[in-house]
């Protein structure tokens, strides 16, 4: 069985979004009060971001899968791994995401 970590809003303790000094890229940093740190680079949250406001938005989406592809042919300023979506049928996920958090 995988480990899973739910993390609800009373869970963290604190979130900072920003550029670090020194760097070019937004970092998202979020602290758990149980003491794990979460940090996630720029490509990361944009993808998350993404895939969240298509299936919010979309009239009938319901699901997507995103998963780690190598990109060769990349436009420029855009990260050599990317999470793009996956051909699962929203159905498919759907299935998957009840197993996981029940």
């Amino acid at each position: 069985m995988k480990n899973i970590l739910i993390i609800r809003n009373r869970d963290i303790k604190r979130v900072l979004i920003g550029i670090p000094k020194g760097h070019k890229h937004y970092r998202c940093v979020i602290e758990l009060k149980a003491g794990q740190t979460l940090v996630l680079q720029e490509a990361s949250i944009a993808n998350i971001v993404r895939a969240y406001v298509i299936v919010k938005t979309h009239p009938q989406k319901r699901a997507i899968e995103l998963q780690c592809k190598e990109l060769k042919n990349k436009k420029p300023g855009f990260a050599e791994y990317q999470l793009l979506e996956t051909e699962r049928t929203e159905e498919e996920i759907q299935e998957e995401l009840g197993k996981i958090i029940s």
